[in-house]
């Protein structure tokens, strides 16, 4: 009994974690890559130029090789890579391919510029790019 409420505790502490970034507007991103191909490269570079010009000092971005750490791919149910992973803010995506397309990335993350210039929201779960 008393290891249930200590996993209830920490996955309270978990869903606080999350909802205080969420609240503080930061992006909480994962990008699984297939070690150092040049669409691992790319999609490494697209993501963080695009990160800079709208999200300056908002995001964290975790870059994940699934040929070193397989079981986080397995456990994440990652079927292709690059893939890009939105946890926050919610509604989760996730965006396939080397991420070039900048249109559909500010589109299906919901970017916004700092000066306020604002994107239409999608819908789209997942986007091959």
């Amino acid at each position: 009994m008393k290891a249930r409420k200590a996993h209830a505790g920490g996955a309270g502490r978990k869903l606080g974690d999350i909802l205080k970034r969420s609240a503080d507007g930061k992006y909480v991103l994962r990008l699984y890559i297939t070690g150092s191909t040049l669409r691992s490269t790319e999609a490494i570079t697209n993501l963080r130029s695009l990160c800079e010009e709208f999200l300056p000092g908002r995001y964290d971005l975790e870059v994940i090789d699934i040929y070193q750490q397989p079981a986080i791919a397995g456990r994440e149910q990652i079927i292709a890579a690059p893939t890009l992973v939105k946890q926050l803010p919610l509604p989760p995506r996730r965006l396939i391919g080397n991420l070039s397309d900048r249109d559909k990335m500010i589109l299906a993350l919901n970017l916004v510029k700092e000066d306020g210039d604002t994107t239409h929201k999608s819908r789209t779960r997942w986007i091959k790019l």
